[in-house]
């Protein structure tokens, strides 16, 4: 095994003081070490310029705008909390992240779907990220004691960001977990991965939904994430306050949740025009 250079050992460490998770720690390392091996340099040894340099190529490559502000941010970090130049992480700009609007399915279609979808195990999981609007990581590392019946909550331990917390426990959900359970007694984790004591992975359940895809034949680009998307949307179509929204998707800000509101059909169709309180005649009367 390779050993780890003096300047890595540090960022890992700086990393793991800071709680990032195992998987933005890989992230970064791997978008740092890819900038050096561009350059043929140690990273320290390289400058904004450099940066910009990096920045251009790799646009050229065609990454997506999610991955290469991933690159941006293990940069940032790089530079502003290993090295401490404290000026260059805001000379290092972001990729302008397009607007799309999240894809949505109906009601009748999430049935079809979650009906769809292969494995007892996966398609139980997947029924969890609807039912509470979670993130497929965060149904993966769910334990059989995060369940609370008693205060009919579930406790996501580990978020994005590291934050924790609650989300409602469909009494619907809960009948379904029960079956589960004495169907496949899970002991650690409600989802085990190979062994009892690990869990399931991510690319499990994004395979099932796949597989779920192709069975219902949905010409829509269906991931796990839309689950998510269609929680949220199906929530403020039934009149829940957006805020409480924003709390059960764990989102930071407000402005993230308000995205939501754009594709609500029932919001939009509640909407009066301002058409409607105008007198006007465009076409002639009928006789």
């Amino acid at each position: 095994m390779a050993e780890i250079s003096p300047l890595r050992r540090r960022m890992i460490e700086d990393m793991t003081v800071r709680n990032l998770s195992p998987a933005t720690q890989r992230s970064y390392v791997n978008a740092v070490s890819k900038f050096s091996r561009v350059f043929g340099k140690s990273p320290d040894r390289l400058d904004l310029e450099d940066i910009h340099t990096f920045q251009v190529h790799l646009i050229a490559t065609g990454l997506s705008w999610a991955t290469l502000n991933q690159i941006v941010c293990a940069l940032r970090f790089f530079y502003g909390i290993t090295l401490g130049h404290n000026d260059i992480p805001e000379r290092i700009p972001y990729a302008r992240e397009p607007r799309k609007l999240p894809i949505v399915l109906s009601t009748d279609e999430v049935v079809q779907f979650l009906e769809a979808v292969p494995g007892l195990k996966a398609r139980v999981a997947l029924t969890c990220v609807y039912s509470a609007g979670l993130r497929v990581s965060e149904v993966c590392g769910l334990k059989v004691e995060d369940i609370d019946s008693s205060r009919m909550v579930i406790h996501v331990r580990h978020g994005k960001g590291g934050k924790a917390r609650y989300v409602m426990l469909s009494s619907e959900l809960l009948g379904i977990l029960r079956s589960y359970w004495r169907l496949a007694r899970p002991n650690t984790f409600l989802f085990p991965g190979r062994s009892s004591d690990t869990p399931v992975a991510p690319n499990v359940l994004n395979a099932a939904c796949r597989s779920a895809v192709a069975a219902t034949g949905f010409s829509k680009r269906v991931s796990t994430h839309t689950l998510r998307h269609s929680f949220a949307t199906h929530l403020l179509e039934s009149g829940t306050d957006i805020r409480i929204i924003q709390v059960l998707l764990g989102h930071s800000h407000l402005s993230t949740t308000a995205g939501y509101t754009q594709v609500s059909t029932r919001t939009i169709c509640s909407t009066v025009s301002p058409l409607d309180r105008l007198k006007l005649q465009v076409t002639p009367p009928e006789p």
